[in-house]
């Protein structure tokens, strides 16, 4: 078979799709990313971690809710936000931050990526 023949065969629609110049397009909602700001040398900014950043960091619920409460006296956060992380973590436990980072996160895996 030729690669031609292979790779319709491996990926009809995406076949059907250039053999027909029609791109599908699809809108994805409720992802989380982070943009990387450029400055006008074209170097990529300092990263700044958030309060979801510094969840994922967290062995336990008790380490979460201290972090918001420390965010929030630093005027990181405000009050309404404070409640609304407390009570996810409360309701849906600490995981539904996402995963766990390890140390050296980023160092490993880079600033874009999760």
């Amino acid at each position: 078979m030729s690669e031609d023949g292979e790779f319709r065969e491996a990926f009809p629609e995406l076949s059907k799709e250039l053999e027909e110049q029609a791109t599908k397009t699809f809108k994805i909602d409720g992802v989380r990313i982070m943009a990387e700001e450029t400055d006008s040398t074209g170097d990529a900014k300092t990263f700044t971690p958030d309060v979801v950043d510094y969840i994922r960091r967290c062995d336990t619920v008790s380490q979460a809710l201290e972090i918001v409460d420390f965010l929030m006296k630093q005027n990181e956060i405000n009050q309404s936000q404070a409640r609304e992380i407390k009570s996810q973590l409360k309701a849906d436990g600490l995981r539904s931050f996402g995963s766990k980072k390890e140390k050296d996160h980023y160092l490993h895996h880079g600033i874009g990526e999760d």
